[in-house]
Formats: structure tokens, sequence, C-alpha cells
């Protein structure tokens, strides 16, 4: 955690606390913002590794704010807190760009080994490659530079969000196996999202839509029914 910069969001007072005086123990720069207009300033305004973010909060909702993080294309970390009976709204939050969830009440120390899930994730895509390993993924008309996390077809540029190039790119370094709705959880969402697996269904149809000529029948990332989506690389020759 050290000299990490999180944001908090969070409408509870005696919760934020809590969660300030935790991270600052561990070496974290700690901002607090007690609503979301606040909230949404703070967020928009400055680099940050990690925002936790409420849904429920006075002025503008947690998934607002997560909607308007997502727009811009330097990727931070978002984390919901939601005391939410329901699940719409914590599928409706990953599908928007989330990077994971928890639900109040929760453990601190539940929350806290989830932020560390996260920055692990984080920390190991960003890793600088070795001189040995390939900064580039090219399958015919589809061309991957994973260290500027930028993906070219036939020479147009996709413009992706964070959770969109993750999942191209894992389809990509196994082209032609197919993957299970769970197991694209487990690898490009991490652990704890078990019965979301419509939320991969909708980032599917949304890489659809920006890579395929007729998202309706498509060629390159193709559903194998009863199992779950391949890439199919043969088609981008």
């Amino acid at each position: 955690m050290e000299n990490r910069k999180i944001l908090i969001v969070e409408d509870q007072k005696e919760l934020a606390d809590l969660l300030c005086l935790h991270f600052t123990d561990m070496g974290a720069d700690v901002t607090w913002a007690a609503d979301g207009h606040e909230g949404l300033r703070l967020a928009c305004a400055r680099e940050w590794s990690l925002i936790l973010l409420d849904i429920q909060l006075p002025g503008p909702s947690g998934l607002e704010i997560c909607r308007k993080v997502r727009q811009n294309h330097n990727y931070v970390p978002i984390l919901l807190l939601t005391s939410r009976a329901t699940e719409l709204d914590r599928v409706l939050g990953l599908d928007i760009g989330a990077d994971d969830y928890i639900t109040k009440p929760f453990s601190v120390m539940e929350l806290i080994a989830r932020v560390k899930a996260i920055f692990r994730r984080v920390d190991a895509l960003s890793k600088p490659l070795t001189e040995t390993e390939s900064h580039h993924i090219t399958l015919g008309s589809l061309s991957i530079n994973e260290q500027a996390r930028s993906a070219r077809l036939a020479e147009i540029e996709l413009d992706l969000t964070a959770k969109e190039f993750n999942l191209l790119l894992h389809f990509c370094r196994k082209p032609g196996r197919v993957f299970q709705r769970s197991e694209l959880l487990d690898s490009v969402w991490g652990y704890g999202h078990d019965g979301y697996e419509h939320t991969v269904n909708s980032h599917i149809n949304r890489l659809r839509a920006k890579m395929e000529i007729d998202p309706k029948n498509p060629q390159y990332i193709v559903t194998v029914w009863g199992v779950g989506y391949k890439l199919d690389s043969a088609n981008l020759a």
C-alpha cells in the first residue's frame, strides 16, 4: 500500500474514518469525499491508485461517478461499496467498468484483501516486459501492443475500455481456445464474481460492436454454444 493514492467516496463518516485509518496505517495517501459532488470532482481531477466508491451517495450516485471515470482513458481501479439488497446495481456497476464490489456490512480485512488483489492484478498488467518478452501480439489483421495497451484491427485503432482490452488480450494469448464465462470472470475480473456471467456477455457484445463488421454475426469472437467464447484467429487473416 506504500504511497498508493486512494480516494474514498463514502457518506458514512464512521465507516470512512475507519477505512482512512487502516489504509493510512498501511502507508497509503488517503483522501475522503463525503458526497457525490465532491467525489466526482476529485475522481476526475487527480490520478488515483484506487477509488473506493459507495453506490448510494448524496448528489451523483456511485454508478454515475463510475461511468464518468470510465469515460476517461486514464484507467483507475474502482471498488464499489454497496448496501443495496438487490443485485441489479452491483451487476450494473461491473458492466460499466467497476473492478470489484463488496456488500455492507463487510469485514475490513476482507476489503483490504480485495484491494490487495486489485493492486496485484494492476501491477502484473503494468509490469515492464523483459527484453526476451514480446511487446506485441499479431494475429492476422489484429495487432495488440501490451505495453501501450492498444489494439489495431486492419490498421484501425480500436477504442477499448480497460476491461475490453484485458478481455481481448486474454483471448489473443490463447487464440482458438474456448473459455467458459466463469474462466473469463476469474481471469479478467478476479475472484468473487460467481454468478455474474452476464457481465461477460455484455462486455463481449461491446467488444464485438467495436471489432466486428456485423456484430450480430460475429466472425472474430465467436460463441461456442453451451460452453463459452473463443477468438477465431483464422478469420483475422
